[in-house]
């Protein structure tokens, strides 16, 4: 199954109209186009000159056969395409550098031999991600560029190919929706984008039922996420370390006061961005370190 990328929504919401509906366990491809809705083709189109209501699309949503609310999706990344050419904007008043910036820029950003060119002498390894990918909320339609407990623009770098994504379902059907992918994007995403970039994601998506879960986790090969956004980002910090508390804690016969003491010595508490409405955190737990355990989802 392909979703076009003429299929898409602005906001993820429990009356989206699902575009696609998929049994658990099926793979789906997702054609998706930049953040800018592939509006900025050159470096004389500013970000002032694109139309912000069609800003962060998410092609989609998809529901998926079954999914209730109380259930989680595992979309697994299986595999990330991303386009010939990406962009990136510079803009007063926005991300963490603003004090600096004092006019608008855009700079287009090649795709070549598997680098993104930034220059004739810096050109870095592509590492595609996806920026925006979620479910629906159960109440009150968040836009697509905001993170939150569903997902959204999580903006993660983990998110990319290998990696198993659990979303919480909040409504029937789930309503998987995806989009924002960066080619090359730095933890923080300070100046308010990485090298944004349609592209394709094929994901494999399966339905765990009745294993509620309050914020995404991600799993990969090497490493356990807790992932969690928050109006700061001391509050995102907060709350994915409790949830990595409570994930242990399900899976460790361990007592308290030694799950904390084991999370000081193999968790990291890392930043996904700082620059969306809502912050976003994520705790890395090293599956080497308990690899006696054999944990699972």
């Amino acid at each position: 199954m392909k979703v076009s990328s003429e299929t898409v929504v602005y906001s993820m919401a429990a009356e989206n109209k699902p575009v696609a509906t998929c049994k658990p366990g099926n793979t789906i491809i997702f054609e998706t186009k930049d953040c800018f809705s592939n509006q900025i083709r050159t470096e004389d189109k500013l970000f002032e000159l694109t139309d912000w209501d069609t800003v962060n699309p998410a092609t989609g949503p998809v529901a998926v056969e079954g999914a209730m609310p109380g259930d989680v999706l595992k979309v697994s990344i299986k595999k990330i395409e991303v386009a010939g050419q990406g962009v990136m904007i510079a803009v007063p008043e926005m991300g963490f550098l603003d004090k600096y910036i004092e006019e608008s820029q855009t700079k287009i950003i090649p795709i070549e031999n598997d680098q993104a060119v930034f220059n004739d002498k810096i050109k870095l390894p592509l590492s595609p991600m996806i920026g925006v990918i979620g479910t629906a909320p159960a109440e009150i339609a968040v836009p697509c560029g905001t993170p939150g407990s569903h997902g959204g623009n999580m903006d993660t770098t983990s998110i990319k190919e290998g990696a198993d994504l659990y979303l919480p379902v909040f409504v029937e059907g789930g309503l998987l929706a995806m989009g924002d992918l960066h080619a090359v994007m730095g933890d923080g995403e300070v100046v308010v984008c990485g090298v944004e970039i349609a592209g394709e994601v094929t994901v494999k998506v399966d339905l765990i039922k009745g294993k509620s879960i309050s914020d995404p986790i991600l799993e990969n090969s090497e490493a356990w996420y807790t992932i969690a956004s928050a109006p700061t980002l001391g509050e995102a910090a907060q709350k994915v370390t409790d949830n990595m508390f409570e994930f242990l804690s399900q899976r460790l016969s361990l007592p308290t006061n030694e799950i904390g003491m084991l999370m000081s010595l193999i968790c990291d508490l890392e930043v996904c961005q700082v620059v969306d409405p809502e912050k976003t955190a994520r705790m890395k737990l090293d599956k080497k370190a308990l690899a006696e355990y054999d944990l699972m989802f």
